[in-house]
C-alpha cells in the first residue's frame, strides 16, 4: 500500500509530488500518468511565458501565486540549471481605446505590486522599433522557460527523494473506502492511504469515478499558434502582448520570444471537437455529443457567440489572424506564418453556463482533487502546489 498517488504527469502534479515529498520523507508514493512520460499536454503545449501577475484580481489567489511563482519558478531554473530569459513584457495599446484601458492595467499591476514602467509612443518606438502603439506598460520580471524541460527536472527530484513514476497507466476506476483509495487501472491495481489528482483535461471525468457529480465540466479550447521563420528571429526583444478587451474571453494574439530563439504569433481560443484535439482534424463524435448536450457548455457558447465567431473565423483563414498581430506589428506578411504545435486549453465550465476562472476543488475525505487550475498554472506551479500539499496535510492531521 502507498501512503500517497498523485494522477497526473503534468507540472502541477509533479510539482505537488516533489513538494509532498518533502513534508512526508520516508512515505511510499507513487505518481501514475496515462501517458508515455511527463508534460505531454497542458505542461508541455504553452507559450513558455513565466508570467508576472498584470491581469489578476489584487488580493486574489492567482494574483499572489503568479507574484511567488514568478520568482520560485526562476529560483528553482537556477537550482537546476535550466535556461530561462527575463526578457520582460510589453502590452501595447494601439489606438485611444486601448490607451484607456491600459490606465487600468497600470492601476492593477500597481495594486499586484509588480515594477513597470508606462512608455511612451516614441518610448515604445525606441525599444522595439518594429512595434507601433499609442503607448505601452514595461512589465520588466517577466520571462521565457520551457515548461516541458520544467517539468522533468521536478521528476528527477521526485524519484530523487524515493518516490515512484509509473507512466502508460490510465486509470479506469476509482473506489474510496473508509480507510483507502483504491485505483483500478489496466495494469492493475494500486491502493493508497491518500489521493491527490492534478488531471487537467480529465479534471470532470476523474471526480465522476468517485462517484461524485463534480458541478462542471471541462470544455478544451484549442490554441492555434504560428511560428514566424528564423530570419524574423530578432523581430522583437521583449514579449509582446496586445490590450484585452474586457469583453473577450481570452488575451488576444501576441508575439511570443521563445526560449530556443524562435518566435511564435498566437494563441487564438477554438473550441476543439476532442478532449485532447490537438489538430484541426482531430474529432471525437463521443466528446462532442457530451459537449453539445451539456446546457452549461451550451449557454457558455452562447454567451460568448461572437469572440467565438471571430476566432473560429481567424482559425480558418490566416489573414484575420494576421490582421490581429499586424495591429501592433505592420511589417508581418501572409508568408511570415509558419506552422507551429498547437495546445489545448482545460476550461472548467459552471451548469450556469459561466467559464470557471478561479481555483476549483472538489475533495472528498480520503482525496484532493485539482479540478481547475487556471492561467498562469504553469508559472504558479510551485505555490500552487504548496497549497495542495497544504490541503493534504489537512486531510492526513484530521
Amino acid at each position: 500500500m502507498y501512503d500517497f498517488i498523485i494522477i497526473g504527469g503534468g507540472i502541477l502534479g509533479l510539482s505537488t509530488a516533489m513538494q509532498l515529498n518533502r513534508v512526508y520523507p520516508g512515505r511510499r508514493m507513487l505518481l501514475l500518468d496515462k501517458e508515455e512520460g511527463p508534460a505531454r499536454h497542458q505542461s508541455g503545449h504553452n507559450s513558455g511565458v513565466i508570467h508576472a501577475g498584470v491581469y489578476y484580481t489584487p488580493g486574489s489567489l492567482k494574483a499572489r501565486f503568479c507574484l511567488a511563482g514568478n520568482r520560485a519558478t526562476k529560483a528553482f531554473c537556477d537550482e537546476h540549471a535550466i535556461a530561462y530569459d527575463t526578457c520582460g513584457k510589453l502590452l501595447v495599446a494601439t489606438n485611444a481605446l486601448e490607451l484607456e484601458r491600459m490606465q487600468a492595467l497600470w492601476e492593477r499591476t500597481e495594486a499586484n505590486g509588480l515594477e513597470r514602467h508606462w512608455l511612451s509612443a516614441d518610448e515604445l518606438h525606441e525599444r522595439e522599433p518594429n512595434i507601433v502603439g499609442e503607448g505601452a506598460i514595461l512589465v520588466p520580471s517577466s520571462g521565457i522557460v520551457d515548461y516541458a524541460e520544467v517539468a522533468r527536472a521536478m521528476a528527477a527530484e521526485f524519484e530523487r527523494q524515493g518516490g515512484e513514476l509509473q507512466f502508460a497507466t490510465e486509470v479506469t476506476g476509482i473506489e474510496e473506502r473508509p480507510h483507502e483509495v483504491v485505483l483500478k487501472t489496466r495494469q492493475g491495481d494500486f491502493v493508497s492511504r491518500y489521493l491527490v489528482s492534478c488531471s487537467g483535461l480529465m479534471a470532470d471525468r476523474l471526480v465522476r469515478m468517485l462517484g461524485k457529480n463534480p458541478g462542471f465540466t471541462i470544455c478544451p479550447f484549442r490554441g492555434e499558434y504560428y511560428q514566424l521563420p528564423a530570419t524574423r528571429n530578432r523581430i522583437v526583444k521583449h514579449l509582446i502582448y496586445p490590450i484585452p478587451d474586457p469583453s473577450m474571453p481570452f488575451l488576444g494574439v501576441h508575439l511570443t520570444r521563445m526560449i530556443d530563439g524562435s518566435v511564435t504569433v498566437g494563441p487564438n481560443a477554438v473550441l476543439a471537437l476532442k478532449r485532447e484535439g490537438y489538430r484541426k482534424s482531430d474529432v471525437s463524435l463521443l466528446d462532442m455529443a457530451r459537449m453539445f448536450s451539456n446546457p452549461g457548455i451550451l449557454k457558455a457558447l452562447g454567451k460568448n457567440l461572437r469572440p467565438g465567431l471571430v476566432e473560429m473565423k481567424n482559425s480558418l483563414f490566416r489573414k484575420g489572424y494576421l490582421e490581429e498581430v499586424r495591429k501592433y506589428c505592420p511589417s508581418l506578411t501572409l508568408d511570415d506564418l509558419g506552422p507551429y504545435p498547437s495546445g489545448v486549453r482545460a476550461q472548467a465550465v459552471s451548469r450556469e453556463g459561466k467559464l470557471i476562472d478561479d481555483f476549483l476543488f472538489v475533495n472528498t475525505r480520503r482525496t484532493v482533487n485539482v479540478c481547475n487550475a487556471p492561467s498562469p498554472a504553469a508559472t504558479s506551479a510551485l505555490p500552487i502546489g504548496a497549497h495542495i500539499v497544504d490541503k493534504v496535510r489537512a486531510q492526513v492531521e484530521a
